[in-house]
């Protein structure tokens, strides 16, 4: 089974356009969707979601168990069968507990049988480690914890087709370990869209994907490929303080952060010249190409 999304594009009332002519085609397995915070992940999310209709495009899921295909835009419950969606803004319900609520949906979600039900609730709340604190209020709850509420209620009825948007954002280094454990094991049997702008986590889990920025896909491949395509091209150099806007002037600087109080840019060059302007060498990062692909976007529209 697999994703075809074909010349996807939305422009919102507002003007701004918030897909511009996406393609892509997303495998069984985790995928990995990166972009900068207003690229235009949380649109392709919704739209593939079924909570939105595009201005243009195809989206088809398929084929089926039963070799048939769904049209995801004219057969939307069709698909919200096979679909678990964890939104970036899951919220909940601060004075009921997490038993009670995911029972509650479960019976949202067509499992009439009550023994099923049960089965099922019990089984997700043991599968998100939540079990021991089922009678709990979900206001509660730690942010790691409503978000791993938030994967067992997108699983109800053994989704095909599972999209998380933002999932990690907020959460601490025990809680995020234990929810991309989780994604993995989703992505064993289904097709996972990993919406993020933290590159760390397409890097750990993700075999395809996709950067997105200004609405447009600029890079769609393995992680392992597009570190690749950088080899002998990025240089790092700690600096002065106040040295940035100048370096910004005579190199691509592709990124610059603070290191123990200094400041530190990789820079973009095929030319080792950079070597008598005290740059290094280092081996390039998905990081690295992660800015390099929004350096170019952002200059390329600027």
């Amino acid at each position: 089974m697999q994703l075809t999304i074909q010349n996807l594009s939305k422009t919102y009332d507002n003007g701004v356009k918030a897909l511009d002519d996406v393609s892509l085609t997303i495998q069984k397995g985790l995928f990995g969707l990166l972009g900068p915070n207003g690229a235009g992940k949380s649109s392709l999310m919704r739209t593939i979601a079924t909570l939105q209709q595009p201005d243009q495009g195809s989206l088809i899921l398929g084929p089926l168990s039963n070799g048939t295909t769904l049209d995801i835009l004219s057969q939307a419950d069709e698909v919200r069968k096979l679909l678990g969606y964890l939104p970036q803004d899951f919220g909940v319900y601060p004075k009921i507990g997490a038993e009670v609520l995911l029972t509650h949906l479960a019976q949202l979600k067509g499992i009439a049988n009550a023994r099923e039900r049960k089965d099922v609730v019990d089984t997700l709340l043991h599968k998100t480690n939540l079990y021991d604190v089922r009678k709990k209020d979900l206001g509660g709850y730690s942010g790691g914890m409503r978000q791993r509420f938030g994967i067992a209620q997108a699983l109800l009825a053994n989704p095909r087709l599972i999209i998380v948007d933002e999932p990690t954002a907020g959460l601490d280094p025990a809680e995020r370990n234990r929810f991309l454990n989780l994604l993995s094991e989703l992505g064993e049997e289904a097709i996972v869209i990993l919406s993020t702008h933290i590159v760390e986590d397409v890097r750990e889990l993700c075999r395809d994907m996709a950067i997105i920025n200004k609405g447009k896909v600029v890079y769609k491949g393995h992680p392992e490929t597009a570190v690749e395509m950088l080899a002998g091209q990025v240089w790092r150099k700690k600096i002065g303080r106040t040295e940035l806007e100048l370096y910004k002037t005579q190199y691509t600087v592709i990124s610059d952060r603070m290191i123990a109080g200094d400041p530190v840019i990789h820079i973009l060059s095929d030319n080792d010249t950079v070597l008598h302007e005290g740059f290094k060498s280092v081996d390039p990062t998905l990081e690295d190409v992660y800015f390099a692909k929004l350096h170019e976007t952002n200059f390329q529209t600027a």
